[in-house]
Parts: C-alpha cells; structure tokens; sequence
C-alpha cells in the first residue's frame, strides 16, 4: 500500500473515533502521515507525538498484525514527544 491509501484508512478510522490529540507517523523516505485536528494530511508538521516506523510495518501495524508494544520492543517503532498520545492509538486503529 502507499502512504496515501494507508492515509485514506487512517481518515476513515478518524471519523468515527474520539481521538483528538496530534500524531505523525513517520516512514522515514517514504514520507509521513499528520494527524491533527481530525484531519489527516502527507505535509510534515510539528505534532505532539511521533512514532518512527517503515511504511510495510504502518500497514501491518494498521490491520493488526503488528502489535504496538511488540513493534517498540522489537525496535520496528519508535515513540518520540508525548507517549500518552501513542497509548491512544487504539482509538485511532480500526481498519
């Protein structure tokens, strides 16, 4: 998948969750996906929270074949800024 079609199931999942905070996910060359403000976007901006992951992981990561907290402890994610807002990321996550 590319970033932008990962972007568009992230959307969805964003409309219909309680999340709020900022979020970026950053897929190093590939690029990286905002989320703030109930809005997604591919344009880099300060956010609150940045996890570190390779775009294969963020999509298995989004249909739940990469947990979380295995990701971290395998160093395939990593979590930098606001950790609170990673625990959150349930809400966000329901492709």
């Amino acid at each position: 998948m590319t970033l932008t079609e990962i972007s568009a199931l992230i959307g969805r999942g964003l409309s219909t969750s309680s999340f709020t905070d900022s979020l970026k996910f950053d897929c190093g060359a590939d690029g990286v996906i905002v989320i703030a403000d109930k809005t997604v976007s591919l344009e880099d901006a300060p956010t609150a929270c940045t996890l570190s992951i390779s775009r294969e992981n963020l999509q298995k990561l989004i249909f739940g074949k990469l947990n979380p907290m295995t990701g971290v402890m395998m160093g395939k994610l990593k979590v930098s800024g606001d950790a609170t807002v990673a625990l959150k990321l349930g809400q966000l996550l329901k492709a």
